[in-house]
């Protein structure tokens, strides 16, 4: 029986529309990006907001509990990476960050359009397959 992947999509925009989106700001790529959004009851995530939102469960809760503690709190603390992670987004579809691939698929073409408009650099889709992923570091 063939496995089923899920998959999720990134996008990669200006650092002035990544300060919109993550601030509510108006503005021309941010407009365009909800648009699509909400056709397929979608919204975005800032990864560093998400990785800083991982850090500091982790310290509430206990570190223990979270594998990749380490490398995410080294990764927000490292200036190169925020400003990368910063420009980059999740889409989450109904609160999940990975969903099938049909709805993956529409939103690729729908947001790869979009590419060059205002902000918007790139559109990236990624699945849920071990073997084309990273695996978590080594526990030290």
């Amino acid at each position: 029986m063939a496995e089923t992947w899920q998959f999720q999509i990134r996008i990669t925009v200006a650092p002035e529309l990544a300060d919109a989106l993550r601030s509510g700001g108006d503005d021309e790529g941010r407009d365009l990006l909800e648009a699509v959004l909400r056709e397929r009851n979608a919204a975005l995530k800032c990864q560093f907001d998400a990785f800083a939102d991982y850090v500091e469960e982790a310290e509430r809760v206990g570190q223990d509990q979270y594998p990749l503690y380490q490398w995410t709190r080294d990764t927000i603390g490292n200036p190169e990476k925020k400003a990368k992670y910063l420009k980059s987004f999740t889409v989450y579809v109904c609160g999940e960050q990975v969903y099938e691939q049909e709805t993956a698929d529409w939103l690729h073409a729908r947001l790869s359009a979009l590419v060059g408009k205002a902000g918007i650099e790139s559109v990236s889709r990624f699945d849920t397959n071990p073997a084309n992923n990273p695996q978590p570091p080594a526990r030290k």
